[in-house]
């Protein structure tokens, strides 16, 4: 299939699928006259990709775990790294999480600080 049906059974664009092959997430094969021909296991793979993207991975992170993954969801099977690599990614997430929180919590003091008292008014 070209690249526009892949697009349309995948809900994900062409430039999108473009992107994947630029980062070696798909590797589609040539025709003749140059066209990018996909095969039903793209399908596949473009899910698996758009859920470790949603799982907060990068690109990067995802062209070395790819090669793991089995079915749409995806599986990932024990391959070398794979576990140490998640573990970063969580330990990197969790760091990113604790940051964001502090500030939350600063913001949130500033704001508090910021406001004015509430006035309570009672009838007389």
């Amino acid at each position: 299939m070209r690249i526009g049906e892949l697009a349309r059974l995948t809900g994900v664009s062409t430039r999108l699928l473009r992107y994947y092959e630029e980062q070696n997430l798909l590797r589609p094969t040539r025709s003749t006259g140059g066209y990018r021909e996909y095969d039903e296991g793209d399908t596949v793979r473009v899910r698996q990709i758009r859920s470790l993207l949603a799982a907060g991975l990068s690109t990067r992170v995802i062209a070395e775990i790819l090669p793991c993954a089995s079915g749409p969801v995806p599986a990932l099977e024990a391959c070398p790294n794979l576990l140490g690599t998640l573990r970063d990614e969580l330990a990197e997430l969790d760091a990113r999480i604790g940051e964001l929180t502090r500030s939350r919590n600063a913001l949130a003091g500033y704001l508090d600080a910021a406001e004015p008292p509430s006035r309570l008014y009672t009838a007389a």
